[in-house]
């Protein structure tokens, strides 16, 4: 008995060590949390940014003309297994179902994420210019012709 409780505590405790590496992988977009903003005279591009637990942060992004939402996203980064994923809820779009990026590169202060049998975007990238501003980029085909648009954030809070 004494020896299945020493032997159950070791698993515990290996276990609890595998998942705390797993875990440690989102840690690289601790930067994005908050709020960041672009107003410009097209309208007001916001994304919002918060740790949900240990493997997933949740974000949402509007942009906002006037009183007119024209685009609402829910996003969330979630860390499973070695991979980290960028999952993305489009309003309007894919039926309203999710869409799933993986991060394809270990650079520091950028998260990159593709998913290649996607439309548009292909690629979405996050790079951290300053601890309050970032360019987030979206390209892939569009019309049978490469296309990207970047957009830069300022953090307000």
């Amino acid at each position: 008995m004494k020896k299945a409780i020493i032997f159950l505590l070791i698993i515990l405790t290996f276990n609890s060590c595998l998942k705390s590496k797993e875990v440690s992988k989102i840690v690289v977009a601790d930067w994005l949390l908050g709020k960041w903003e672009n107003n410009s005279k097209d309208g007001n591009l916001l994304e919002t940014w918060e740790k949900t637990n240990d493997s997933i942060y949740d974000g949402k992004s509007y942009f906002i003309k006037g009183k007119d939402t024209l685009h609402f996203e829910t996003i969330q980064l979630i860390q499973k297994g070695e991979n980290l994923l960028y999952v993305s809820t489009i309003r309007g779009q894919n039926n309203d179902k999710p869409i799933t990026f993986k991060r394809n590169a270990t650079i520091e202060k950028q998260l990159v994420f593709e998913n290649q049998k996607n439309d548009y975007p292909k690629k979405i990238s996050y790079s951290l210019k300053n601890n309050d501003s970032l360019v987030i980029t979206i390209s892939g085909i569009q019309q049978g012709k490469p296309d990207s648009h970047s957009y830069s954030l300022m953090r307000t809070n």
